[in-house]
Order: C-alpha cells, then sequence, then structure tokens
C-alpha cells in the first residue's frame, strides 16, 4: 500500500469518503484545481477518471462526461502534463480509474513510469482480469510501486475475493450492487451481508463500497459497513450545476455529505 493510502484507512478520523470525477469534465474545470478543491472540503481520497470511448459499468451520467472529456482532447498524455504539479500542490491519495485500453496504448511499462513520477498512489483498471494482470503487467506496476485495485461484486465467489485480496496492498472497490454507476438505491440488509462476506474473505485489506451512494444518508450507511465511501455520479452531477465556480459546486457539495458525518 502507497504511504498515502495506508495513512488515509488507518488514520481516519470518523468517516473516509472519495469522490470520483473524470478529467477533462466539465470543460472549464482543471485538474488539480478540482483536487485542491475536494481536498480542501475534507476528502479522504479521489478516483480520478480517464476517459475511454467505450467505457465499463458506467450509467449514462459518468458516459456523458467520459463522452465531453473525449471531446475537448483529453487523453492520458494530456493527463500527465496536467498532473506534473500534483505533489506541490495535493497531499491526498490519487487513483488512476479507466478502461485498460488506454493504458495498452500508452504502454503498460510507460504508464507506471509516468504515475510513479507524479505521485499516482494506485489504478483501478476494472476490465483488466487478475490473471493477465498477474501475468504480463504487476512486474511494470510493482516496479514503479503502483498498486492495482480490484473490483469485487456480489457475485465474485469466495475464493476470488480471497485471491483478489491477496494481490492488491492497497484496497478493495466493492461494488453494492449489479448495476451500472448512477442507479439510485439504498444500503440494505443484503449489502450488509454481502460486506460482511467480502471482509472475511479479505482478510485486513481495507474495503471501499461505491456505486448508488448519491446523498449524506446513503454516505452514512455505506460507511458503517466498509472503511470508505465511493461517491462517482452524484459528484459529477453536482459539478454541472450554475450556481458558483465549479469548485465551489464541488466544495458544496462534499461537505453536504461530511457535515455532522464525523
Amino acid at each position: 500500500m502507497s504511504e498515502r493510502l495506508k495513512n488515509c484507512f488507518e488514520k481516519k478520523s470518523g468517516s473516509l469518503l472519495s469522490v470520483y470525477f473524470t478529467a477533462g469534465y466539465p470543460t472549464d474545470a482543471d485538474v488539480l484545481e478540482l483536487l485542491c478543491a475536494v481536498e480542501d472540503a475534507g476528502v479522504g481520497f479521489v478516483e480520478l477518471g480517464f476517459p475511454f470511448s467505450d467505457p465499463i459499468a458506467d450509467g449514462p451520467v459518468i458516459q456523458a462526461a467520459n463522452a465531453a472529456a473525449i471531446e475537448t482532447g483529453m487523453t492520458l498524455s494530456r493527463l500527465f502534463e496536467q498532473l506534473e504539479n500534483l505533489r506541490s500542490r495535493v497531499s491526498i491519495p490519487v487513483v488512476l480509474m479507466g478502461s485498460f485500453n488506454p493504458v495498452l496504448h500508452y504502454g503498460c511499462a510507460e504508464f507506471s513510469a509516468a504515475c510513479k513520477e507524479i505521485g499516482i498512489d494506485g489504478v483501478l483498471l476494472p476490465d483488466l482480469p487478475l490473471e493477465a494482470y498477474l501475468h504480463d503487467f504487476h512486474e511494470d506496476f510493482e516496479r514503479s510501486g503502483i498498486s492495482n485495485v480490484f473490483l469485487v461484486t456480489p457475485q465474485t465467489p469466495d475464493d476470488r475475493i480471497s485471491r483478489l485480496a491477496k494481490h492488491t496492498n492497497d484496497f478493495l472497490y466493492l461494488v453494492s450492487r449489479s448495476a451500472t454507476t448512477g442507479t439510485k438505491q439504498e444500503v440494505k440488509s443484503d449489502t450488509e451481508a454481502y460486506v460482511a462476506r467480502v471482509r472475511k474473505q479479505a482478510g485486513g485489506v481495507p474495503l471501499a463500497l461505491g456505486f448508488g451512494i448519491s446523498d449524506r444518508k446513503t454516505f452514512r450507511e455505506a460507511t458503517k459497513l466498509a472503511d470508505a465511501a465511493i461517491v462517482g455520479t452524484a459528484f459529477v452531477k453536482a459539478l454541472e450545476g450554475s450556481e458558483g465556480t465549479v469548485y465551489k459546486r464541488a466544495k458544496d457539495f462534499v461537505r453536504s455529505l461530511l457535515d455532522d458525518a464525523k
């Protein structure tokens, strides 16, 4: 685990929130400025998406954000340029999230090296299977000190969860239900049983729960079960508002979840 992520989970005081947003969206938003804004508002760590034309499991809101970011010319190369001064301005952990295809085209070794140089803490590639990662890519990631974060779903078998936990040293991303992002839901008893089952198989690996968490109520419910809650679609929607700057909207949304949640 990166030291930043380790400290984030081990030294948290209260409920740990992560937000997801797509680099290059909205068009008037600067990636570093947005990262600074959410850190200032109290976010524990960020999942920063890099866009791809055929995203995995994304609902319409994040699909539209991906399409808009691509339209404005966002690429991995451009993102790395924008993040050049990341660690002089941002102290919270940053995990890159996206499809494996752009990484493959960029070059896995080159991608890993760029992440290390910039100060990226982890990478989540939902369409990169564990077996392919171990066979072809883990050496590049390990050489650069970049951990691969894995997704777990309610359908993931126990033995598979154990294997995924064994080969990550950051955290496991728990998809709360079998649905695309943005599907409104509540954290119910079957989710409680699911998280408990994953925790039993994952040992001490931290768990972050995502998909369908959109307001203070669902955030609180999620953080009672898992070590962190991840909010994506609702945060992206908040960025699209009309009042104030995009950075103020980002801060206001984060604070609406965290106020009185400690």
